[in-house]
């Protein structure tokens, strides 16, 4: 039977993990702070032991390192309810087995308990500095495996790849991935492929000699030079003529180049970081791109989630942008109100994290009062009126704040609609002015229920409202039901609770 300790100055942690591990088979002994631990270790060894990061006395970080020290064959897990960068890196440099951000799925929990007590499973030490990088947190899945790979190859020098739309923090990975690493000392030089012609191109890369062509006036170090035993980031290495390619390959096989113009040889050993938003894949199969250099590039591939993906972290991210901006201007930072918030949720951002960041700025100069409301944002931020063909030019219907996806039954209840309700109800009552045109369906199916006879139309729309709402989030989630909770603000066993009442597991 496995023997699993548990470290968590919070006791319903403490709770729900021994009842998960005695269910699945494992002993356990809870204690509540580092110190006792320590103590215990002097007589006793687990098989795994499960530490929270932030505790009174010796922070899990800290027991960690002594651990390390002491056992350093003890695989340990890491917990934290603080999923940024700062944390994933220094769980895996301080030599962590894994890094397990909350809230968390139990069944996820005890595998990954499993598989750190298995034969050959062993963490070494090491102990590195940290910086925060407020851009990257995110409490998104996406992004949790994003922090994991800078955690995992933070001891590494490793060619990467990373993949994503324009604007989603390809360069901010680039540049954490070179301070994380044993080159964190040298240079880190970015260069972005696509803003230079071929020839201009290749003397960026490479360098030329005094009078290799008309305007050479003296010998240049490129930018493999300039990255000698440091970190060189190609950004959009999708545009590199195809020719360059070429050579950026030989550089890679071997570390040897030529400067412009250059007879004798030059040696350098650089980290290459690549970036695309473009699929490669594609482009090679478009002969746009060399194969042999897609496998070279392609040996580690991080892919960033489009802002759209991890909706939980805008707010976090618009705050601070809205007070990084308020200290480059030197003036109060903006505060947002829940309405601006919902608004800045919803809207789905082809710029990405750099769109979130412009309308930050644009805010903290624009925005009439410190407060900023939803009718404060952007012009693009504000939901469409749009005039309906068939109707007069005073009848307008108001494009939904926060269109749902509908499926099953609750489409009745739910649908956006694209144009008003053509006629008021008799008793004047109705959707109001300006509200988001989903209340238009909604009040259609109470009506009609009303009418019928429906003994339960409370209950009936409720039951139907709620089932939407999960379905939707389920599906945004592609059927994550930890994340769908999050993304509705609702508990883990709550979101459980209502599949199983609503019936949805049936669906």
């Amino acid at each position: 039977m496995l023997n699993v300790w548990v470290v968590d100055d919070d006791a319903s942690i403490r709770w729900v993990l021994e009842r998960a591990l005695k269910q699945g088979g494992m002993s356990t002994t809870l204690f509540e702070e580092s110190e006792a631990v320590l103590s215990a270790l002097r007589r006793d060894e687990p098989d795994v032991l499960v530490t929270d990061i932030r505790m009174p006395g010796r922070s899990g970080l800290q027991l960690l390192e002594e651990i390390r020290a002491k056992r350093p064959r003890l695989p340990v897990i890491v917990m934290t309810a603080h999923s940024d960068l700062d944390s994933a890196v220094a769980a895996y440099q301080g030599g962590a087995f894994e890094y397990l951000p909350k809230p968390f799925d139990i069944d996820q929990a005890i595998e990954l308990v499993r598989r750190a007590a298995s034969p050959g499973q062993r963490a070494d030490p090491t102990a590195a500095e940290s910086r925060r990088i407020p851009e990257m947190l995110g409490h998104a899945p996406a992004m949790q495996e994003v922090f994991r790979a800078i955690g995992r190859l933070s001891r590494s020098s490793m060619t990467v790849l990373i993949t994503g739309e324009s604007g989603t923090g390809k360069e901010l990975v680039a540049r954490a991935l070179h301070r994380h690493s044993p080159r964190a000392a040298k240079a880190f030089i970015a260069l972005n492929t696509s803003a230079f012609t071929a020839d201009l191109l290749e003397s960026e890369l490479f360098g030329h000699e005094k009078g290799a062509f008309t305007g050479a006036t003296e010998l240049r170090r490129g930018r493999f030079e300039q990255a000698d035993g440091g970190t060189l980031f190609l950004d959009e290495i999708g545009d590199m003529p195809f020719d360059l390619q070429t050579r950026l390959l030989r550089v890679l096989a071997d570390g040897q180049f030529y400067r412009v113009g250059g007879h004798n040889p030059m040696k350098s050993n650089v980290r290459v970081i690549a970036a695309t938003h473009q699929d490669l894949e594609q482009r090679v199969k478009a002969g746009g791109f060399r194969e042999d250099l897609f496998h070279r590039l392609n040996v580690i591939r991080l892919r960033l989630p489009a802002l759209r993906e991890r909706t939980e972290d805008i707010a976090p991210l618009a705050r601070f942008f809205l007070q990084k901006s308020a200290r480059e201007l030197g003036v109060e930072g903006k505060r947002l109100t829940d309405a601006a918030i919902a608004r800045l949720v919803v809207f789905d951002y082809p710029g990405n994290v750099r769109q979130l960041e412009n309308i930050c700025h644009w805010l903290t100069v624009m925005a009439p009062a410190q407060l900023v409301d939803a009718k404060d944002l952007p012009p693009e931020l504000q939901p469409q009126t749009v005039a309906r063909p068939d109707a007069s030019p005073r009848a307008v219907a108001v494009e939904s704040e926060a269109p749902m996806a509908v499926r099953g039954d609750a489409a009745a209840t739910l649908a956006p609609v694209a144009t008003a309700a053509t006629a008021a109800p008799a008793d004047g009552v109705g959707a109001s002015a300006g509200a988001p045109a989903w209340l238009d369906g909604l009040e259609q199916r109470a009506r009609a229920l009303l009418q019928s006879g429906e003994p339960m139309v409370w209950d009936t729309l409720t039951r139907e409202f709620e089932a939407q709402l999960i379905r939707s989030a389920l599906e945004m989630t592609r059927g994550r039901r930890i994340e769908a909770a999050h993304k509705l603000g609702i508990g883990r066993n709550t979101i459980t609770r209502k599949i199983q009442e609503l019936g949805l597991d049936e669906k």
